[in-house]
């Protein structure tokens, strides 16, 4: 049994610092801290620059639901486009119909472009379909429709605020999946968690931000004016802690031993 830790980044800096802590994978955004959205082509051509682990894109055009217009839908398609041909690993997509169930035609569209044949030959892409998936309306119909669609991984809570407290549904959907999809679990991940939700729940993939707070290196700071969401402190900056996640890639690394040895001991006898 093998053990991944995909950490989400919403800069360069996290990004080189997911890596050092021992990240296998990373998921590349910008705005994490309402979400995550999609980052510029630039953000990601700096990433592959600094780092060499596997980086998938997260597509997300705006904060908020994820029931998209046409405009916004052509534009998803486009980043699917644009981010295949600079040489991401994979993309993090998702879309909703109004009724809560997934949007499957424009999903059908959106991995095909992931997954055909790049015009200056990169390899295609992975596809993850993001956290839409726990405000989705029946968690087993989509996993069905995931599969049938191709998608090789499904990011999800449980459909609840932490990972740890959508335990159950998470022990569910592995089971469900049996290995034709990758469940990765997010939301309140970390060390205290990892080896408590694998126990549990079976669960293999995990996806943490890793994230501490520092503060900004302006001097000079106008307080009562805010450049963004009303009340959110200006001047405290998230970044990825390579501690954080070394911590929690520690864990996984233990799991793995511990996996390996159960493994002899049953061949053994």
């Amino acid at each position: 049994m093998s053990y991944l830790l995909e950490v989400c980044a919403d800069s360069v800096r996290s990004a080189v610092e997911a890596q050092a802590g021992g990240a296998d994978r990373i998921e590349l955004c910008s705005g994490l801290v309402i979400g995550g959205l999609s980052p510029s082509v630039a953000m990601f051509e700096q990433v592959k620059k600094n780092v060499d682990i596997p980086v998938r894109v997260l597509l997300r055009p705006r904060f908020g639901d994820f029931c998209y217009d046409g405009y916004e839908f052509e534009t998803l398609k486009e980043e699917v486009c644009l981010f295949r041909e600079a040489g991401a690993d994979g993309v993090v997509i998702g879309i909703l119909k109004p009724d809560g169930r997934l949007d499957t035609d424009r999903m059908k569209e959106l991995v095909e472009c992931a997954k055909s044949e790049s015009k200056s030959g990169k390899r295609p892409c992975a596809v993850t379909f993001h956290r839409a998936f726990d405000v989705c309306r029946n968690p087993y119909e989509a996993l069905r429709q995931c599969i049938e669609l191709g998608i090789d991984t499904i990011l999800t809570s449980g459909q609840k605020d932490s990972a740890w407290n959508g335990r159950e549904l998470l022990k569910e959907l592995v089971r469900e999946a049996a290995g034709e999809i990758e469940i990765l679990a997010g939301a309140g991940i970390s060390p205290e968690v990892i080896g408590k939700l694998a126990d549990y729940a079976g669960v293999t993939s995990f996806h943490m931000s890793g994230k501490k707070v520092t503060d900004s290196k302006m001097e000079f700071r106008r307080e009562d004016v805010p450049m963004g969401i009303p009340g959110f402190p200006e001047f405290d900056i998230w970044q990825t802690d390579a501690g954080l996640v070394g911590n929690a890639k520690r864990i996984l690394i233990d799991l793995q031993e511990e996996s390996l040895k159960n493994d002899r001991r049953r061949i053994c006898g």
